[in-house]
């Protein structure tokens, strides 16, 4: 998948609202395509049930997920306000996604260890739906620079 990084650092070297606009909706693509992928794995373990193993590497590995993407979150999301950057708020809100998946990661290693296999494509879902919101909040942080930039 292209980076989120590519994009923005493009609009930013151009100093291009219009650049800005593109790259805030590569960054929603790229959450709306994560969205899709937690979809397809959700319905391929509710069809297919598999229980994950090693879930103490999986929960530990999650945990580190977990803190590096809010950390990088919280950077893009205060840098992007400072900046009055609709795309590098949304690239923020795709790092949070990818912090949120995570922490799923987390909650499902530890709610399989403790006997409830079909745990793991229910929280699975549940994130779908998170980054879902989250898409469609991005998107209307996008659309919303675009209608600001218009002159009316």
């Amino acid at each position: 998948m292209l980076s989120t990084a590519v994009p923005l650092g493009i609009a930013f070297l151009l100093q291009s609202a219009r650049g800005e606009r593109w790259s805030g909706l590569a960054v929603v693509a790229a959450i709306f395509i994560s969205a899709c992928v937690a979809l397809y794995e959700t319905i391929v373990r509710l069809i297919d049930p598999q229980s994950p193993s090693h879930l103490w590497a999986l929960a530990g590995a999650g945990a580190v997920g977990l803190i590096g993407n809010e950390l990088a979150a919280r950077v893009r999301l205060r840098a992007g306000r400072r900046l009055d950057s609709p795309a590098l708020i949304a690239d923020g809100n795709h790092a949070r996604v990818d912090g949120f998946v995570s922490l799923g990661v987390v909650a499902s290693a530890l709610v399989v260890s403790t006997g409830a296999p079909i745990a793991d494509p229910l929280i699975g879902l549940g994130l779908t739906l998170v980054i879902l919101r989250i898409t469609w909040n991005s998107w209307r942080t996008v659309q919303g620079s675009r209608l600001d930039a218009t002159p009316g």
